[in-house]
């Protein structure tokens, strides 16, 4: 016998439950067969390649990814969570707008096959909203895109792409970067 959980997370603003659910079900699996939201990607099954990202809006200790293929419900039951259906906003009249990293992908042609896109995204999109509380030095962009983006795997070879257009997002949107006091010019 199946041992079940009662699940209730609010999912992309939603709230969803209380359902009844396998309680050794992994998230991805609740999201594409009893959600009908497909966008997160099951590709290794192991964690590793991250195409299956979500973002996790917590209140105590901040908005963090998970692998959804290796993260069970039960661990994510009564949470906050955001797929990439969730990411993009809307236009005054309740059509679909790309958030800013979703545009910045496009405007590189960051992906190919867009398989891993959903965990490069939520990623990105957690590295923005991390740089909005707490602005780093524009000399730190590259480092910093680099350590959010190298978990992630595409078999495209996408990687410049991608990191361009983090980069970019992150250089051009007001509050994210600050000047480094150690490259300014002294006054003569």
């Amino acid at each position: 016998m199946v041992e079940k959980i009662t699940f209730s997370a609010t999912i992309n603003g939603q709230n969803v439950g209380p359902m009844d659910v396998p309680q050794d079900l992994m998230m991805v699996e609740l999201l594409q067969e009893y959600l009908n939201l497909t966008g997160t990607r099951l590709s290794c099954g192991q964690g590793a390649c991250n195409a299956c990202r979500i973002i996790v809006d917590d209140p105590v200790k901040g908005t963090y990814t998970v692998a959804a293929c290796v993260t069970g419900v039960t661990w994510l039951n009564g949470k906050t969570v955001r797929t990439i259906e969730g990411i993009a906003g809307e236009d005054g009249e309740g059509a679909p707008l790309p958030s800013a990293i979703q545009q910045a992908f496009l405007e590189h042609f960051s992906f190919q096959c867009s398989y891993c896109t959903p965990g490069f995204v939520n990623s990105a999109t957690v590295l923005v909203e991390h740089l909005q509380r707490a602005p780093i030095a524009a000399d730190q962009v590259e480092e910093v895109v680099l350590a959010a983006l190298d978990p992630h795997i595409c078999r495209c070879t996408g990687y410049v792409r991608y990191y361009q257009a983090v980069k970019e997002v992150i250089l051009n949107t007001p509050g994210l970067t600050h000047d480094n006091p150690a490259s300014k010019e002294r006054p003569a």
